[in-house]
C-alpha cells in the first residue's frame, strides 16, 4: 500500500484528488511568485482526519502545506517541495456561538464574510477586514489584519483559543474562552502567524463584538500625499473612534474609476469610517475630522450616513487592488506591506510615491495608514525578467526606508516565500530562535517548508 492510498483511507476517493486541474490551483496564491504543484490534494472534513493524514506524512517524510483561499500575497500556500495539499473546503463550520461571551468557535475553511452572516442576527461581527474573503484559519496563520485593525487589532488581538495539529500528528488545544489569561507560555499567540510552518490549526475560538448602533463615512481628497498623510496622522492623535481610515494615492483612484465606472477626484484621498453608539459624540468625531482635513488642505470633503452610499465607499477600497491590476495590463499583483510609526507616514508615502516616479514605474499607493501600514501595487508579468527586476528594486528600497524610521518589512502579509531575507537582516540575532522553536515543534521540516523562517546558515 502507498501513502497516497493511506491518504485514501483515511477522507475516502472523493476525499484526495490528484488531477491537473485540482493541483494546478493549489499551485499559486494571489501573487507573482512562480507556482509549484503538491503531489496531491486531500480535503479532510475533521480535525481527526487531519491528525492521521499528519501521521502518514511524518511517517513517510512528506511535506504538508495547509490551504484556505489561496488569497495570500508571498506566496504561503506554495508546495515548493510538492507534496500534500490540506485544503480546508470541507472544514467551514461554525462549531458554536456563545453571545453572551462574545465568543464564537469556527472550523478554518470558513471566511469572514460567511461568518459575519451567521454572527448578524446575534448583533455581533467579526472586525478584521483584509479586503479578500479570507478563510478563518488562513487569517490567523499570516495575523491578517486589514482597513479595521486600526481599531480593532490584527487576528493576533482575537484568536483567544485554538486546536492545532502538530507535525507528528499529535492534537492540541491551546487557550480558551476566556478573554484574558496568564496561565503560562502564550502558545496560542505563538501559532498565529506562524503560517502554516509549526503545526496545522483545525479550530479556532475568535473573539466577536456588538454591531455599533451608528456608522457614517467620509471621504476627503487632498493635494498632496503627504498631505492626507500628515492628516490621517492628526486625526489618530485627537483620538476619534475611527474604525477605518484608508489611503488611496491619485493612481489608485484613477485605476478604479476606469475599472468600476465610478467619477472620484484623481487625487490623494482619504477614506474614513467612523463608529459608536451616540450621534453627538460621533457628530463630534466627524466634525474633528472635517477640520483637521480642512487644515491640510482638502479641497473635497463628502460625508456619507446611508449604508448603501457607504458601501459603494468602501467597495472601491476593497476592489482597489484588482483594479490596479487590471488598469496596469500586468498578469500579477506585486504588492509590497512595509508600516513605520505614525510620525514617519507622511514622509514615508511621500518616499514611496517618489520611488515609484525616480524608476519609472507604474504603480500605485495605498494602505491603513490609521496604523502606519501602506502598500505599493505594482502589476507585472512575472515572466518578464526586467519586470520582476524592477519591482523587487521597488520592494527593497521601501523596505529600507521603513527600516530607517523604525518600520518593518510587514505589516500584515506576512513573510511566506518572499520576505524570508528581509526577515534575517530585520530580527538580527534573535532569528535563530525561530530555528529553536521550529526544530522543537517539525523537526523533519515537513510543515510548509521554505516559508516564513529564513534559510540556515
Amino acid at each position: 500500500m502507498t501513502w497516497i492510498d493511506e491518504l485514501i483511507e483515511i477522507v475516502g476517493p472523493d476525499g484526495l484528488s490528484t488531477g491537473e486541474s485540482v493541483k494546478a490551483q493549489h499551485a499559486r496564491d494571489f501573487s507573482y511568485h512562480h507556482g509549484h504543484q503538491p503531489d496531491v490534494v486531500v480535503f479532510p472534513t475533521n480535525a481527526r482526519q487531519v491528525s492521521r493524514i499528519m501521521q502518514v506524512a511524518y511517517r513517510y517524510q512528506i511535506p504538508v502545506i495547509a490551504y484556505g483561499q489561496g488569497t495570500g500575497v508571498e506566496g504561503h500556500t506554495i508546495p515548493l517541495q510538492s507534496g500534500i495539499t490540506i485544503d480546508f473546503a470541507n472544514m467551514n463550520r461554525v462549531v458554536a456561538v456563545r453571545p453572551e461571551d462574545f465568543v464564537v468557535q469556527v472550523e478554518p475553511g470558513i471566511t469572514r464574510q460567511a461568518l459575519n452572516k451567521i454572527l448578524g442576527p446575534y448583533g455581533l461581527f467579526f472586525p478584521v477586514d483584509p479586503g479578500a474573503d479570507a478563510s478563518l484559519g488562513g487569517m490567523a496563520s499570516t495575523n491578517a489584519a486589514g482597513t479595521e485593525a486600526l481599531r480593532y487589532g490584527a487576528m493576533r488581538q482575537h484568536v483567544l483559543g485554538l486546536e492545532v495539529v502538530l507535525a507528528d500528528g499529535r492534537v492540541m488545544r491551546l487557550g480558551g474562552p476566556t478573554m484574558k489569561s496568564s496561565a503560562g507560555y502564550q502558545l496560542t499567540s505563538l501559532f498565529v502567524g506562524a503560517e502554516g510552518t509549526l503545526g496545522i490549526l483545525t479550530e479556532l475560538t475568535l473573539k466577536v463584538y456588538a454591531i455599533p448602533q451608528l456608522t457614517v463615512a467620509a471621504r476627503a481628497v487632498f493635494n498632496t500625499i503627504e498631505d492626507a498623510g500628515e492628516a490621517a496622522t492628526e486625526m489618530i492623535m485627537h483620538g476619534v473612534a475611527a474604525n477605518r481610515l484608508e489611503l488611496m494615492d491619485e493612481q489608485t483612484i484613477h485605476s478604479v474609476n476606469v475599472v468600476e465606472g465610478t467619477e472620484f477626484p484623481e487625487q490623494p484621498t482619504l477614506f474614513l469610517e467612523l463608529a459608536g453608539n451616540h450621534h453627538n459624540a460621533l457628530l463630534e468625531d466627524l466634525e474633528t475630522c472635517r477640520s483637521v482635513a480642512s487644515d491640510h488642505g482638502t479641497s473635497d470633503w463628502t460625508v456619507e450616513w446611508d449604508a448603501d452610499r457607504r458601501q459603494a465607499l468602501w467597495h472601491a477600497r476593497h476592489k482597489a487592488a484588482l483594479d490596479i491590476l487590471a488598469a496596469s495590463g500586468g498578469s500579477h499583483p506585486f504588492t509590497t506591506d512595509t508600516a513605520v510609526p505614525l510620525s514617519a507616514l507622511p514622509r514615508a508615502l511621500r518616499h514611496a510615491r517618489e520611488t515609484l516616479n525616480r524608476m519609472g514605474i507604474q504603480g500605485a499607493v495605498l494602505g491603513h495608514v490609521g496604523d502606519g501600514n501602506y502598500h505599493i501595487v505594482m502589476g507585472i508579468n512575472p515572466e518578464d525578467p526586467h519586470q520582476l527586476d524592477q519591482a523587487r528594486a521597488v520592494n527593497e528600497a521601501v523596505i529600507r526606508y521603513a527600516w530607517e524610521q523604525g518600520g518593518t518589512c510587514t505589516g500584515e502579509h506576512g513573510i511566506g516565500m518572499g520576505k524570508t531575507r528581509f526577515l534575517r537582516e530585520e530580527r538580527g540575532e534573535s532569528s535563530a530562535l525561530y530555528w529553536l522553536i521550529k526544530d522543537a515543534l517539525d523537526p523533519h521540516n515537513l510543515l510548509n517548508p521554505g516559508k516564513t523562517i529564513p534559510l540556515r546558515d
